[in-house]
């Protein structure tokens, strides 16, 4: 539910842009700033928060990240003027990161070893959702009732996911020997960079396309309008079936899942300037780009995995990398589309992002490999596997 109510919020606030921006007194471009704004607090706050809040129980700081959340959206429905709207937005940004990234440990601790990417997917499961009924919803009340309906939803949705991680979350305390010092480890950690790189570069490919998609209907395909939400429902169903599918196979093979993952969201993002022409091969390109989503679990696993004892910070950070490939991956795109390339470049833009986030994880494992081969013949179980195997035994969500 947290993670509908933030994907509700991430995608929608794109469809009530022509809203707002008319409600606000402010032309499109402008009003596109909001956007950047909450981007820009995802990526801040994420890492940020996970520092500051190292001192407390994962589930306290669940239902401080959600109420904060639901704060701001509700306030950002009350926006008076521009200046405040933008204010708003990037503090509803700052909980973003820092919620899903806590929220995946707590779910991965609840589970045996072998099932962490599959409870990890389910807390994604929300995010890809959202792109099939709640960006809908939301777009929809903002036509019918006023753009402040599609910020005002996400508060209430937000305030009950507060009531069910208080319901349904365990109690847990914090770790005795947690420290912001320890979270701050995670920056001098080669494998934590390597990973959050693979995010960074191989996830804009999905962004380059989606970003463009209705343009690339309208002015490529030549569908009316009213095709473009069912264009955009397939892609959310891509990343639901990719999220429920891809991390069964990454809870036996990580990296190679992720390796999959990356090379069938590269070939799919070339076949897309041919598959452009008709609407139905587009929508097909579109759904096996949107089950390259499933990433995001795979990589949040790969971190717990690398992170050591700094695994608020590093599982926050994923996201942090994620926007940052939600930024670069439609800023390229639009760079070879203003260059005279057409609308469907995006597609070769992507799959180069693609296979550039596959080198990133070339290097990651061959490095991987190098450290570990001393210790090999001691242990094959990940550095981090005691943290959850203690949680698991002990029964905190910690």
């Amino acid at each position: 539910m947290g993670g509908f109510a933030i994907g509700t919020t991430e995608f929608a606030t794109m469809s009530l842009l022509p809203y707002f921006a008319e409600g606000l007194g402010v032309d499109a471009p402008t009003a596109g700033h909001v956007i950047s704004a909450y981007a820009l607090g995802v990526v801040v706050g994420a890492p940020l928060l996970a520092v500051g809040a190292a001192k407390l129980s994962r589930r306290t700081l669940l239902i401080l990240l959600m109420a904060s959340f639901a704060l701001f959206n509700g306030m950002s429905a009350l926006a008076p003027t521009y200046g405040w709207m933008l204010a708003f937005r990037f503090l509803s940004g700052l909980p973003h990161g820092a919620y899903f990234g806590v929220a995946a440990l707590v779910a991965a601790s609840l589970v045996p070893h072998d099932k962490r990417s599959q409870a990890v997917g389910r807390v994604m499961l929300g995010l890809t959702i959202a792109t099939v009924i709640g960006v809908p919803l939301a777009n929809w009340l903002g036509q019918a009732v006023g753009w402040q309906w599609g910020f005002g939803v996400v508060a209430v949705l937000a305030m009950l996911t507060v009531a069910l991680v208080i319901a349904f979350v365990p109690q847990d305390r914090p770790e005795p020997a947690a420290s912001p010092l320890k979270e701050l480890s995670a920056l001098a950690n080669g494998q934590v960079w390597l990973t959050l790189g693979i995010g960074a570069i191989g996830f804009g490919g999905l962004f380059c396309v989606y970003t463009y998609v209705a343009s690339t209907l309208l002015e490529v395909t030549g569908a009316p309008a009213s095709s473009i939400p069912i264009a955009l429902a397939v892609f959310g169903l891509g990343m639901t079936a990719g999220n429920l599918i891809a991390p069964r196979f990454a809870d036996r093979a990580l990296m190679p899942t992720a390796a999959v993952l990356l090379a069938g969201s590269a070939i799919a993002l070339a076949l897309y300037p041919f598959a452009a022409g008709n609407f139905w091969t587009l929508c097909l390109c579109v759904f096996a780009v949107g089950m390259a989503g499933a990433l995001g679990a795979v990589l949040q696993t790969r971190l717990m995995d690398v992170a050591g004892e700094a695994q608020a910070m590093a599982a926050a950070l994923n996201h942090s990398a994620f926007n940052t490939a939600n930024a670069l991956g439609p800023w390229l795109g639009g760079l070879a589309i203003a260059a005279g390339y057409g609308w469907t470049s995006t597609g070769w833009v992507g799959a180069l992002l693609s296979l550039g986030g596959l080198a990133v994880l070339g290097v990651a494992v061959l490095a991987d490999r190098r450290t570990r081969k001393p210790a090999s013949a001691d242990s094959s179980e990940p550095a981090s596997t005691p943290i959850f195997t203690s949680s698991i035994r002990s029964g905190r969500a910690g």
